[in-house]
């Protein structure tokens, strides 16, 4: 179920600003503290910080960092893209440094491995969902992988940013060790999982294709029984060239057994093909 299913531009920057703000937190009281190199223009961030703790007092900042690396990143997309294309992105990186200048450092789940890649990986992919669904990016390596795809278009932009934040987690070995790395990927891993359930919703669907040669008394059992609609579609068998009916419906998990019991009984010989629903929009399900 998607959070929110409207956009407007107020509500956009409100997310921007939230997610940034949870995405700060996990690169700053956490994957910092733990030395967890993720990717990301932060993840170069963090592994300066430590390298030039004996310069500077602290290391330079990670807010610094980020923000540095991404003016000519910024300058190089306003002469591909133009302005209208970086506007969100830009804002949604300024609050991110934004963030990370003012955020205290309080280490999180210090010493704690397990916490520290769960929560870290939770923040930072509900911050990073919130950011996409405000329609942006917070600059970074996917900014830098659509500018590079721009002329390398054989490349897809996942495989570009894949290979750029590969190299960094890489990079981070030789700073923090390979443990460590190996804790990042997993950190990546439920980033990537947690964006998707907060932009493509939770609450998945289940889709069942009925092939029968009963199409009343299948579609009657089931609007008797869980009052749920069915599409009909007319069908023929490619080796016996028999007619059928295809039948689709679509129904909540919980009632995906009910629904195959209830055609089971109506037509023992129905062939039924389950598959998942990421997302329904209609009656009885999410309003459009």
């Amino acid at each position: 179920m998607h959070l929110f299913k409207s956009h407007s531009k107020y509500k956009d920057y409100i997310y921007m600003i939230l997610g940034t703000g949870l995405m700060a937190l996990a690169i700053k009281s956490i994957f910092d503290s733990a030395g967890l190199v993720t990717g990301g223009f932060t993840g170069i961030a963090i592994i300066i910080k430590n390298i030039t703790g004996n310069i500077v007092k602290g290391g330079v900042p990670l807010w610094f960092t980020n923000l540095l690396l991404n003016i000519p990143a910024f300058f190089i997309g306003y002469k591909i893209k133009g302005a209208h294309y970086l506007k969100r992105t830009f804002f949604a990186t300024i609050a991110l440094s934004i963030w990370l200048f003012f955020l205290p450092a309080f280490p999180i789940c210090q010493g704690d491995n397990f916490l520290t890649v769960v929560l870290g990986g939770v923040l930072t992919g509900i911050g990073v969902g919130l950011v996409l669904m405000s329609r942006s990016t917070t600059g970074g390596t996917d900014f830098v992988s659509a500018l590079i795809q721009h002329y390398k278009k054989h490349y897809s932009i996942a495989q570009i940013l894949q290979l750029i934040d590969g190299a960094i987690v890489f990079v981070g070995i030789f700073v923090f060790g390979i443990n460590k790395a190996l804790y990042a990927l997993i950190v990546i891993f439920i980033v990537s999982k947690v964006t998707d359930g907060i932009i493509e919703g939770v609450k998945f669907s289940k889709a069942a294709f009925i092939i029968t040669e009963k199409k009343e008394e299948v579609s009657k059992a089931i609007w008797d029984k869980i009052a749920r609609g069915l599409t009909s579609l007319n069908a023929t068998g490619v080796y016996s060239g028999n007619e059928k009916n295809l039948l689709i419906c679509v129904v909540s998990k919980k009632e995906i057994v009910e629904l195959k019991e209830i055609v089971v009984n109506a037509d023992r010989k129905a062939f039924v093909i389950v598959s998942d629903v990421r997302e329904v929009l209609g009656e009885g399900f999410l309003e459009m």
